[in-house]
């Protein structure tokens, strides 16, 4: 493992990918953070305690929160998924219902599970021109509410992966009126707070609780994110138990200074350096806009499906209507310009950006874009006749919810080919990874359009996951819809 990374470290292989540092040693808080190895402690003296904090931690995370505006902001050395945890557990509850949006990530579905809760879900809207999912309605989430008197808190995601970003104001106004609070998944967008250039984070918009990734978008290592709380509507002391539940008991210090680092460096001199990668970027985007075939992904969207607002940092290229693919786009990037991206679908590729991309980066990404673009043929050039090839419509189908994920997951099971699922009652995830929204949950049933898009994603060779056949050639279903109760 070593020896790879040090190989790959080595070439000249440029991410668009996620941890925001983007690798560069000489710039940013890299250029002042020591060797790690000399700063690995543990809880010794004077050093406070993530889990106890009342000492240098307690101070530093006081100082983030009012640096993002929160009431309270702590450190999370398990990454976004233990913040997620520990607020799904703290506001639902053991048996609780939650509303959520149904593309979130696989950790709140985990959330779920673990506390045996019932999930209702909001759908967003789906944009095929482009194969990606819109935003979601505040009219749904309220029509939700009304519906359903057992709902303890709603959890949405904004932005999304692909960088799109909902009502998050009204969304807000609606949950608090019904009494409940608003959770938000924000994270990949950590840096909106340093620009006027970006959406307005969701903490700044009515949220409850906002969990953000900061290494995704900023310049801090793999693994750490932040939690931060509004006061009113959530209870901060169970909050605090459950993260000491969800996290390591031997939290990396050398993770804890990065997060402090990162947001020092970005609310002092990286203020200035994303007042110029905005501009590059709104550059870039411009000629981007001129390709022929391939289509960036652009504001115009904005307004449109529930959109309110749009990351222009997440970089989305669809290749639908052309005659290749999103697999197939990536893999031209990867091999004829050595671009990394940091994902790919059967109809587009993302490339995440940061404040830590070069000029001379951003730049080779467009020209690599738009020298494939000349190359391309469009599907009605080369066929004389309408696109007909499917996209990736993930998370614009409704599946029939049986049992609770934890039911299904306990249930008696048995394995059968995947091709044969059809009607069966799901015992197991399938999601894509990245970015781990699934497509099929455990008590759902499982209908003809959801297992053609997973035989589709199998044959393209996409990286379908959650199985436990790694080979994704058969699944765990409920033996004839037996439900074990305990």
């Amino acid at each position: 493992m070593y020896g790879a990374l040090k190989k790959y470290a080595s070439t000249d292989v440029y991410p668009f990918h996620m941890p925001g540092h983007k690798r560069r040693l000489s710039v940013g808080p890299a250029a002042h953070f020591p060797n790690p190895y000399g700063m690995d402690i543990t809880e010794i003296d004077g050093f406070d305690n993530l889990h106890h904090a009342k000492g240098i931690i307690r101070d530093s995370m006081e100082w983030a929160a009012s640096v993002y505006g929160a009431d309270k902001t702590y450190y999370l050395v398990n990454g976004s998924s233990c913040g997620i945890l520990s607020a799904v557990s703290a506001a639902a509850g053991r048996s609780g219902t939650i509303l959520m949006s149904r593309n979130c990530h696989k950790a709140v579905y985990h959330g779920v599970f673990l506390n045996r809760m019932k999930s209702r879900y909001v759908y967003p809207q789906f944009m095929p021109e482009y194969g990606v999912q819109c935003g979601l309605s505040s009219l749904n989430i309220e029509k939700m509410l009304k519906r359903y008197g057992d709902i303890s808190a709603v959890f949405v995601v904004s932005p999304t992966y692909d960088g799109i970003v909902s009502d998050i104001g009204a969304i807000g106004e609606i949950c608090h009126r019904h009494g409940v609070p608003l959770i938000v998944d924000e994270a990949h967008g950590a840096h909106f707070r340093y620009s006027d250039d970006f959406p307005v984070s969701a903490l700044n918009r009515g949220a409850d609780v906002v969990i953000q990734s900061v290494h995704k978008t900023l310049p801090c290592f793999t693994q750490s994110a932040i939690l931060h709380i509004r006061e009113g509507y959530v209870d901060r002391e169970r909050i605090e138990w459950f993260l000491q539940i969800y996290q390591s008991s031997s939290p990396s210090y050398v993770l804890m200074a990065g997060i402090e680092q990162g947001i020092r460096w970005m609310n002092e001199e990286g203020r200035k350096r994303m007042r110029e990668f905005s501009g590059e970027l709104v550059e870039m985007r411009r000629e981007l806009h001129g390709m022929r075939h391939l289509r960036l992904l652009g504001r115009n969207v904005v307004g449109t499906k529930d959109i309110y607002d749009l990351d222009i940092s997440k970089i989305i290229v669809s290749a639908r209507g052309t005659d290749i693919n999103g697999v197939q786009l990536c893999e031209k990037l990867r091999r004829l310009y050595g671009l990394e991206m940091e994902m790919c679908t059967e109809d587009y590729v993302t490339a995440i950006t940061s404040v830590m991309d070069t000029k001379e980066g951003l730049e080779r990404l467009k020209r690599g874009l738009m020298e494939i673009d000349d190359s391309l043929t469009g599907y009605e050039e080369k066929n004389g006749k309408t696109e007909e090839r499917q996209g990736d419509d993930t998370c614009s189908w409704e599946l029939e919810q049986v049992m609770t994920i934890y039911e299904a997951w306990e249930s008696e099971k048995e394995e059968i080919a995947l091709e044969d699922c059809e009607g069966r009652v799901g015992g197991e995830f399938v999601y894509l990874y990245p970015p781990g929204i699934p497509i099929v949950v455990p008590g759902e049933r499982i209908t003809r359009e959801v297992l053609d898009v997973v035989l589709r994603y199998r044959g393209l060779g996409l990286s379908v996951q959650g199985l436990k056949d790694k080979e994704n050639r058969v699944m765990e279903v409920v033996r004839d819809g037996k439900i074990n109760r305990d």
